[in-house]
C-alpha cells in the first residue's frame, strides 16, 4: 500500500501517522505539503490532526481551500480511499467530502484524554480488523469535536450505515455520560456513502504501538494495508 500524508501549516500528528502507515505497511508514506497542486499516485490519502492554519478562521475552513485539497477531492471522486483524523475529519466536512460539521464542545474546552469507542461494523477497508460493536480505547484531543448534522442527515446516515464509530461505555453501551464533546447520537466517526472516505476525531495513531501504551488504533491502519495491497 502506497499512502499519502498532507501536511498544513499547524498538523501536529502528521509523523505519528507516517510512523503508524510505515509500521503496518513496510514503507513511509508520501509527506505532501498544502501547496502542492498535485502528487503521484497512492492507493490512500490521510489528512492527519492538528490545527490546520492555526484554526484562525474555523477548525478545517482554511485548509480546505489549499491548493492540495482540490487534487484530493478530484482522487476521492475517483474512488482513492481518503482518512481524516481530527482536524482531517474536520477538512472533510468543511470540503463536503463527508455530510455534517464539527462544532465547539458542549463543555466549551478543550479536551485531552482517553475514551472508549466502538465501530459500527467491520464491513470496510478502515475496520475490516475490528470486531463490530467491540469496545477500543483511543485518545482524544480536540476543541471542536462536537459532531452535528440536521435531523434528516443523521437519520440518512444510520439507515445507510455511515456511522463509523461511537463513544460508549467500557461494555460498548452507548450512554450520555460516555460523549465526552455533546456529538449528535454519540457519533465519533462517519463514512460517506461508498466508505471510501472516513473521518474520526479519536487519533488511533496515538494508539498504535506497545510502546504508546496500547495498541487498539493499529488495527485500523492494518485494515488498511489488507484492503489496498
Amino acid at each position: 500500500m502506497k499512502a499519502a500524508v498532507i501536511v498544513f501549516p499547524g498538523s501536529n500528528c502528521d509523523r505519528d501517522v507516517k510512523v503508524a502507515l510505515q509500521q503496518t505497511a513496510g514503507r513511509p508514506p508520501l509527506m505532501v505539503w498544502h501547496k502542492e497542486s498535485s502528487f503521484e499516485p497512492v492507493d490512500l490519502i490521510v489528512l492527519p490532526g492538528g490545527f490546520s492554519y492555526g484554526d484562525y478562521l474555523r477548525c478545517g475552513a482554511m485548509a480546505a481551500h489549499s491548493p492540495v485539497m482540490r487534487e484530493v477531492v478530484a482522487r476521492a471522486g475517483k474512488g482513492t480511499p481518503v482518512l481524516g483524523i481530527c482536524n482531517g475529519f474536520q477538512v472533510l466536512t468543511e470540503t463536503g467530502l463527508l455530510p455534517g460539521a464539527l462544532i465547539r464542545n458542549a463543555t466549551l474546552k478543550f479536551i485531552c484524554r482517553d475514551v472508549t469507542v466502538r465501530p459500527e461494523t467491520s464491513q470496510s477497508i478502515f475496520t475490516n480488523k475490528y470486531q463490530a460493536g467491540r469496545p477500543l480505547r483511543i485518545p482524544i484531543a480536540h476543541h471542536d469535536g462536537n459532531y452535528y448534522a440536521d435531523s434528516q442527515t443523521l437519520l440518512s446516515l444510520e439507515q445507510r450505515g455511515q456511522v463509523a464509530f461511537r463513544y460508549c461505555e467500557a461494555d460498548g453501551s452507548v450512554s450520555a455520560a460516555a460523549n465526552p464533546n455533546g456529538s449528535a447520537a454519540n457519533i465519533a466517526g462517519v463514512y460517506n456513502e461508498a466508505k471510501t472516505v472516513m473521518g474520526m476525531m479519536p487519533h488511533p495513531e496515538r494508539l498504535a504501538d506497545p510502546e504508546l501504551g496500547g495498541s487498539d488504533g493499529r488495527p485500523l491502519f492494518e485494515s488498511l494495508v489488507e484492503a489496498l495491497s
